[in-house]
């Protein structure tokens, strides 16, 4: 192959894949929303890699995307079994996400490079979906190299995106004047929340706002239902450090917002907010049934 000829072909592949790492990890991390999932594909990448013959290596950048896309889409799919199976739910019909186990920190830093609320909504794509999309979208990958990559025609695979394109996007079920006015209170909730702000808080809320939260949220089995603007002030407060991962986002066409965990939706909080722009009521959602039924998309801008 020329570049590497009379060089240890194992020292020119590990050359290459330490100058590719980054954009490696970056293409992983886009596709799994976890870094220490994103981690262990690249780590299963380069034991594939090393064990194949790069004489016949033409793009290695191009070569290793190829298999850490196809590691990450085993990833994807047998992540896609285990939501299936009913065997994965916790006793008593509750189930909590599973925790990344990475580093919170370094965790954060990622999703906001990313935007953490398209990492939740990519969460929801099918894997040939979210592989195609990923690829092409984010990296520029032809389609003509991401249809084999799943053994597609390029054409299936353009649909593929532009099917998860669209569920990206989103439709609102709003006006845009509207959305607007809910996206400004959820996103002014958001910061005060983040912030320990309780009068900012109490500024938002109608003095007789419900927040009723299912099953899967709080130590107890049983729903649990707040009154007042007081009340959920408290609550919001006691989530200040949780909000660190929340994004706005639109949820079923209007504005919210998700909490993430390992890029997977954890919590979503349904805003219900009146002509005045104050927040009536919030329905604070986790049970998991109730999260995959959920139409989650992108706010724009």
């Amino acid at each position: 192959m020329g570049e590497c000829d009379g060089v240890d072909d194992h020292g020119w592949l590990t050359d290459r894949f330490a100058e590719n790492q980054r954009q490696l990890h970056a293409v992983a991390y886009r596709m799994l929303g976890s870094a220490s999932e994103a981690d262990d594909a690249l780590q299963d990448a380069w034991l594939r890699a090393a064990r194949a013959d790069p004489s016949g290596i033409g793009n290695p950048a191009a070569w290793l995307t190829t298999i850490v896309s196809r590691v990450c889409l085993n990833m994807l799919r047998s992540r896609e079994r285990r939501r299936e199976d009913p065997l994965d739910a916790a006793a008593g019909g509750r189930t909590a996400p599973a925790e990344d186990g990475g580093d919170p920190e370094r965790e954060a830093v990622l999703a906001d490079s990313v935007g953490l609320a398209l990492l939740v909504v990519l969460d929801t794509l099918a894997p040939a979906e979210r592989v195609a999309f990923v690829l092409h979208d984010m990296f520029a990958v032809p389609f003509d190299e991401v249809g084999p990559l799943l053994e597609r025609s390029p054409a299936a695979a353009r649909q593929l995106a532009s099917r998860a394109r669209r569920r990206v996007e989103g439709v609102p079920a709003v006006p845009g004047e509207d959305l607007a006015r809910q996206r400004r209170v959820v996103e002014a909730y958001l910061a005060a929340a983040r912030e320990g702000d309780f009068d900012a808080l109490l500024s938002l809320l109608d003095p007789d706002v419900v927040l009723r939260a299912d099953a899967a949220v709080g130590p107890t089995p049983s729903p649990a239902v707040l009154h007042g603007a007081r009340a959920v002030s408290r609550g919001a407060f006691a989530s200040a450090v949780r909000a660190r991962f929340t994004a706005a986002a639109l949820v079923d066409g209007t504005a919210g917002l998700v909490m993430a965990r390992g890029g997977r939706a954890a919590v979503v909080l349904a805003f219900t907010v009146d002509a005045g722009g104050m927040i009536t009521a919030i329905d604070v959602i986790a049970e998991p049934a109730r999260l995959r039924a959920l139409d989650l998309a992108v706010l724009d801008g």
